[in-house]
């Protein structure tokens, strides 16, 4: 089709509603004489004249009357579909399921007001939340995964991020267990009976950094996959542990309810960052935005009791450049191609 210019479809279009040279040059802020140019090469390409003088207007040929609605209906599903979207987006109609990948403490502490806020604004919309046996990013790439709550331990240049709240490790024994008498020190915490959680038995990131700093290293007393799973053993014997104060009840009564107490480490560790990360194919779609906005803002509500992550301070996949996305908060890694 290197031989057909598309512009001409809108220039017959208008021609044939307008039947009239100077009106239609008008309405596409044409001069007179750029317009009957254009008419000469629909002629053209057409073989046909189109329209024809009757005295001092024009008429339509058989021809033309032929294709002016083919050609009306043609332009506005073709301007259509090169205009970014329009309208207003209705949540109620939507059917769609999305995927959700996170930690098992997140599911744990949000899952719940999750689905009741979703299903309050779009009864058709079913939430999967996938586990996250690994931090690969080729569920993200390839469509499986449309939104992944964590901490970024990719390179991946494309992804687009936004920052949540900022996490830390805190320490968790049973309510009466010596280590909650006086300050914790890390002798102490080294002397005691330890069950740390990791998903693959190995551990890396914010919690290797953690334990390096506390002069803690493999292997422990007892690993299991998941923070839940630390703390309800914490929770029957005299164990302590280590986990994210995120995944902790909001209040430290709900947590005196399981007989247990969080305790501050003996050695200041650096706190890290939980985003939201999602392809870029996404980035305009606006059931997408809906979903992942809600998700978002439940996170970073006031009453969720995290410390939000400050949008100025936004995170990158390590070692990629950065460029600022038309979505308020939101940084995306340069394109690869």
């Amino acid at each position: 089709m290197s031989d057909i210019d598309l512009n001409l479809l809108v220039a017959l279009d208008v021609l044939l509603e307008e039947q009239s040279v100077t009106a239609a040059a008008k309405r596409l802020r044409l001069s007179p004489s750029a317009m009957s140019r254009t008419l000469k090469r629909l002629r053209d390409t057409t073989g046909d004249p189109l329209l024809v003088r009757a005295g001092r207007g024009l008429v339509p040929t058989p021809r033309a009357i032929e294709l002016r609605e083919r050609a009306h209906v043609v332009a506005r599903e073709a301007k259509s579909l090169l205009s970014p979207a329009r309208g207003t987006f209705d949540t109620a109609s939507l059917v769609r399921t999305f995927t959700l990948r996170a930690n098992a403490a997140f599911i744990e502490r949000f899952s719940v007001s999750l689905i009741t806020a979703i299903r309050g604004q779009a009864p058709g919309v079913n939430l999967r939340f996938a586990p996250k046996p690994s931090k690969t990013v080729e569920p993200l790439r390839d469509g499986e995964i449309d939104l992944e709550i964590g901490v970024i331990e990719t390179n991946a240049p494309e992804l687009m991020i936004r920052g949540l709240f900022e996490d830390r490790f805190v320490g968790v024994a049973p309510h009466d267990h010596p280590i909650l008498t006086g300050d914790a020190t890390q002798a102490h915490l080294a002397s005691c009976r330890l069950v740390l959680a990791s998903p693959n038995g190995e551990f890396s990131g914010p919690m290797a950094s953690t334990l390096q700093a506390l002069g803690l290293a493999p292997p422990f007393y007892t690993v299991v996959p998941t923070f839940a799973d630390a703390l309800r053993i914490v929770a029957g014997t005299d164990h302590v542990t280590i986990v994210p104060d995120s995944c902790l009840p909001d209040t430290s009564r709900e947590l005196e309810s399981r007989s247990l107490k969080r305790f501050t480490l003996p050695v200041p560790t650096r706190p890290f960052r939980i985003s939201a990360l999602w392809h870029p194919r996404w980035n305009a779609d606006p059931a997408h935005r809906w979903f992942r906005e809600s998700v978002m803002g439940l996170v970073r509500a006031p009453e969720a009791g995290l410390a939000q992550a400050p949008e100025s301070g936004l995170v990158q996949a390590p070692g990629a450049g950065l460029a600022q996305a038309p979505e308020s908060g939101l940084v995306q890694t340069h394109d690869t191609d």
